[in-house]
């Protein structure tokens, strides 16, 4: 998967398109709620040194907040799933967009969406 099918997928799911809030950053993508402003998904690059692999090269990943039982239960045994860069490590995990398939991003999605809907979004 790449950025781009990525951007298209939440829009297409969620209607809401990437926000670039980092001026100095203009690969890092912010996905919010309409309304309340919480993100429920990060989109980047980064080198693979940064999830713990010997490569120096760049590539694009997306940070999904989770609950710590899915964090625990799939970092370091699905492909293309590490601890969260960046992020609060127990609550959030990465995924590696090129090692991942649709239908993982798609469920990561959808859980991050669901745990950072605001408290008004859940009760309708």
């Amino acid at each position: 998967m790449t950025h781009a099918k990525l951007e298209d997928l939440i829009l297409d799911y969620y209607n809401v398109q990437a926000d670039y809030p980092f001026e100095y950053d203009l690969q890092t993508a912010v996905f919010r709620h309409t309304g309340t402003g919480k993100w429920f998904a990060v989109a980047m690059k980064i080198s693979w040194e940064k999830l713990g692999k010997r490569d120096k090269s760049k590539t694009d990943i997306v940070n999904f907040k989770c609950s710590p039982e899915i964090v625990e239960s799939l970092v370091g045994e699905e492909r293309g799933i590490y601890p969260a860069y960046h992020m609060n490590k127990a609550h959030w995990l990465t995924a590696a967009l090129e090692e991942c398939d649709v239908d993982t991003v798609s469920w990561l999605l959808s859980i991050s969406y669901d745990l950072t809907k605001g408290k008004m979004q859940n009760k309708r």
